[in-house]
């Protein structure tokens, strides 16, 4: 199925096109020069700042050599990190936008494939850059002191000239999130960054003026990108830049800064902030859309949400290869528990999990295949692993879900997550869901261990609430009224917090690193 509907409207007002990430911040700092374009603690720059500074940045990078090779960022959320990126861009340079909090043995795989000639790093971070200089030889600039803080910067930059970058050049590498593997490289054009930029607006409409946006996610992360970086610059508006996330500093800095758009992201930041103490108090009328994706959002969570604020919160599905793919929001109509249907010039095919070249029908599910303009290039280094995943043009995502009679893209598992217990397929979601239905539950992760017997055995990770007295057996209990045997975890283990990775998505990885070494001890 292919959604063919218009891409550029805004909430009523029509966006200027562009034939690359930096022409549009290049659009916003000479056309809305005295627009405050980022806030963090209590700094803020105007974009006509914002522009001297990436100008004045990028002068530097150029003169030292770097100009067409790759950069890293390391740098947390902030001022800097957009001052970074737009420069290395300015340059001529690929950003090469990794994790901050990694420290250098994660790091190393990551410079590996990215080679870098040099690290952009602020001083909470600059020690990991420093680490590696003796293995790959790049240089260091550490951002926000001395010469090179956002005002010095910013005071002695030159104005803003524009400059000519192909469609096709590189505006980013990503990595992967390696929640199920080793993190792979990816290559993203301005032309593909620019057309995911164009989706999110078709599927979260906001003014193409005026809107001030809030993002949690790490802006290294694609979510945290496009509701961080690209489309807030797209729309010359206002970026509320928090610190880690927080809950009780976004509550207050939403209702501070009448945030109009908030990018949440995961269940889990939004579990968070109705936590916080001031939720219920805090004026939060601003909010006009809130974003959500990542993993499947509860129904309690999506109902307190919009009882709270008065504001749905829109729930999207992408992957770092291609992002957005499908939004459950007004523009289609919504369907509790799908991720709604394909965003504008993207098409959906669910195939055989054996044979990709086989489509199945309606309401099978199947690996979801994905066709659009918005796709990354390559991985790069991995032609191999390329070929792989890019098949004539579809991105084979490695989740498996189905396509109703309606249009409307449920998710059901990763194909890599599913468990084979006696011959027969186990989802996990499935099983997390009917645990997830217990009232004392607060959260649920199901991963799987090697079994003679069974081929693998179900081992259930579960948070629940700290002032029930539900306990294994209660879980078990429940489990064995609602699932078929096979199905039943064979382990439920309680636990206190399950394990997240920085985008705030379940970490499968992280419990099945549990679930062996306690089997490992138990042995």
């Amino acid at each position: 199925m292919t959604s063919q509907a218009p891409v550029v409207h805004g909430r009523g007002e029509p966006r200027p096109a562009f034939g690359s990430v930096l022409a549009a911040f290049g659009h916003a700092v000479t056309q809305h020069a005295e627009t405050t374009a980022l806030i963090h603690r209590e700094r803020s720059l105007d974009y006509a700042a914002e522009g001297r500074a990436v100008a004045e940045l990028a002068g530097w990078i150029e003169a030292a050599g770097f100009g067409g090779r790759s950069v890293v960022l390391l740098i947390q959320n902030g001022i800097e990190y957009h001052i970074a990126y737009f420069a290395v861009l300015y340059a001529g340079a690929t950003p090469v936008l990794l994790n901050p909090l990694y420290p250098p043995p994660a790091l190393e795989p990551l410079f590996a494939d990215a080679e870098p000639a040099l690290v952009l790093t602020v001083p909470e971070t600059a020690e990991a850059a420093r680490a590696l200089m003796p293995r790959f030889g790049h240089r260091v600039l550490v951002l926000g002191e001395g010469d090179f803080t956002p005002e010095a910067l910013a005071a002695r930059g030159p104005g803003w000239t524009p400059r000519a970058v192909s469609p096709e050049a590189p505006a980013a590498l990503m990595f992967t999130g390696g929640t199920t593997g080793i993190s792979k490289a990816i290559v993203h054009s301005h032309r593909a960054m620019m057309d995911a930029i164009l989706r999110i607006d078709w599927g979260w409409p906001t003014r193409a003026r005026g809107e001030v946006w809030l993002p949690v996610a790490p802006m290294f992360h694609i979510y945290g990108w496009l509701f961080g970086v690209g489309n807030p610059v797209h729309a010359a508006a206002t970026l509320v830049i928090p610190d880690r996330f927080q809950p009780d500093h976004v509550v207050d800095l939403i209702a501070r800064h009448r945030v109009t758009v908030f990018g949440g992201g995961p269940p889990a930041i939004y579990q968070g902030l109705m936590a916080a103490q001031d939720f219920e108090t805090a004026d939060l009328s601003s909010l006009a859309v809130c974003g959500g994706g990542g993993a499947p959002f509860p129904v309690e969570v999506l109902k307190r949400w919009k009882d709270r604020t008065g504001v749905d919160i829109a729930e999207g599905y992408g992957m770092t290869e291609i992002a957005p793919i499908a939004v459950n929001t007004d523009s289609f109509g919504r369907k509790a528990g799908s991720v709604g249907k394909p965003v504008p010039d993207v098409a959906i095919r669910i195939a055989d999990l054996n044979d990709w070249s086989r489509e199945l029908p309606t309401g099978e599910a199947g690996e979801v295949c994905v066709r659009g303009p918005h796709a990354l290039t390559e991985y790069r280094n991995r032609p191999d692993e390329t070929a792989a995943t890019i098949r004539d043009g579809w991105v084979l995502t490695g989740d498996i879900g189905f396509v109703d009679a309606e249009g409307f893209l449920t998710i059901t598992d990763r194909k890599k997550d599913v468990i084979l217990v006696k011959g027969f397929n186990v989802f996990p979601r499935e099983v997390e869901e009917v645990i997830h239905q217990h009232p004392d539950v607060r959260g649920v992760g199901v991963v799987s261990l090697p079994d003679a017997r069974s081929g693998e055995r179900i081992i259930a990770f579960v948070v629940v609430d700290p002032y029930t007295e539900t306990g294994v057996a209660d879980l078990m209990a429940h489990c064995k009224a609602r699932l078929v045997a096979y199905k039943v975890p064979a382990e439920i283990r309680l636990i206190e917090d399950l394990p997240l990775t920085p985008a705030r998505k379940l970490d499968r990885i992280a419990l099945r690193r549990q679930a062996a070494e306690a089997a490992e001890a138990a042995a």
